[in-house]
């Protein structure tokens, strides 16, 4: 029996019924990866570089997924008024294992927040919020605000030569968009490959050897309900861990 590629997934932190801290992530991308071939793994947030290595050991790739707003100290700009809840732990552990994997040439593929995450810990910045800092812009909470992740809100353009287009098949498709926050400029390293109509960054990939991509909406909730071509995104990320290994 082959393998299967070992896939991490930083957890997030939540309030349990008990009131305590409680840690984990979607079910949604859990069962993204394991559909496409691949073994997810939840990883702990923690302050400790010797805990964070020890995790890191255990995986073959990287995928960065959603939460809360990134804190700007993380990129030395000044707070926004609408800047949202943060998470000063999770950010510590993913800019640590993005950098680590990035640098060692594992596979990082950021969805959303991790989109955002891959930016930021490369070296990129944010718009800390939408509709006060982009005039025009589309609603990138329409899904969100109908609280129907599956929801199609708006198409992406996505540049014929990125991956993700080769991948796909096509230069657009619809997606869903539940964020306020999005890249600003982008990281060295780092290039755009897709964007909404209103130009907000959608898809971001590398420019060298190492496998990094971000895409800002959230397949992990479209490949099984309303937009199944998105099943090609996973299915082309695991093999490509796996290749890697």
């Amino acid at each position: 029996m082959t393998k299967r590629p070992v896939i991490g997934i930083p957890c997030t932190h939540s309030r349990d019924d008990w009131g305590s801290t409680a840690s984990g992530n979607s079910n949604s991308y859990l069962k993204a990866i394991e559909q496409a071939g691949g073994v997810p793994l939840l990883l702990p947030l923690s302050e400790s570089q010797a805990m964070l290595d020890q995790l890191y050991s255990l995986i073959d790739g990287l995928l960065l997924a959603g939460g809360v707003d990134i804190n700007p100290d993380q990129y030395g700009h000044a707070h926004h008024p609408e800047l949202g809840e943060t998470s000063p732990l999770q950010d510590h552990s993913e800019v640590y294992l993005t950098r680590k994997a990035f640098q060692d040439g594992k596979p990082v593929l950021g969805i959303c927040r991790g989109h955002q995450m891959l930016n930021v810990a490369l070296g990129g910045t944010l718009y800390q919020d939408i509709p006060s800092e982009i005039p025009g812009a589309l609603d990138h909470n329409f899904s969100a605000n109908a609280k129907d992740g599956s929801l199609l809100a708006h198409d992406i353009q996505i540049a014929e030569e990125s991956w993700l287009a080769e991948v796909l098949e096509q230069t657009i498709i619809k997606t869903n968009t539940m964020h306020h926050q999005a890249v600003r400029d982008v990281a060295p390293g780092l290039k755009v490959v897709g964007t909404s109509s209103d130009g907000v960054v959608e898809v971001i990939q590398s420019e060298g050897d190492h496998f990094a991509v971000g895409i800002q909406s959230h397949p992990e909730e479209l490949w099984n309900t309303s937009e199944p071509r998105w099943q090609r995104l996973f299915a082309a990320y695991v093999a490509q861990v796996a290749k890697a290994e």
